[in-house]
């Protein structure tokens, strides 16, 4: 288990996806390290397409080698989670220097997708799928 320099200037947002929420600590002048749950990115996320999610708002700016990032990720699946961490280095980016919001606003990463599963309905099999009509 890797441990950050909790000493540098600290910046925190959140972000929600589906049902996963994330809580997201950027400290400056770190070493491009990002911590998940405590653990490294790629021990915790196995498929490459989440941690590509994740990098999509760091590779915006060539930053990536002076932070550090502290996640910590609750509820959703991987795919939630991925959503949520990566809305939530969106809004603390934002928060580090307000020049990021245009790049970021133009690449939708500060915009919060709102999807959700819909709730299954009573007398239907799930929200929507009824179940077969016989006529006879």
């Amino acid at each position: 288990m890797t441990t950050l320099n909790k000493t540098n200037i600290c910046y925190y947002a959140t972000g929600k996806r589906k049902t996963a929420i994330s809580k997201i600590w950027l400290y400056l002048n770190g070493s491009g390290l990002i911590l998940v749950n405590g653990k490294s990115i790629k021990n915790y996320f196995l498929n490459i397409f989440y941690i590509n999610l994740i990098n999509k708002p760091i590779s915006l700016f060539n930053i990536s080698s002076s932070i550090n990032l502290e996640c910590y990720v609750y509820g959703g699946g991987l795919s939630g989670q991925a959503g949520a961490i990566s809305y939530g280095i969106s809004n603390v980016f934002n928060k580090l220097d307000y020049s990021f919001h245009k790049k970021l606003r133009s690449n939708m990463l500060l915009t919060r997708d709102s999807r959700i599963v819909e709730r299954k309905k009573y007398g239907l099999a799930k929200s929507r799928k009824r179940f077969q009509f016989s006529k006879r």
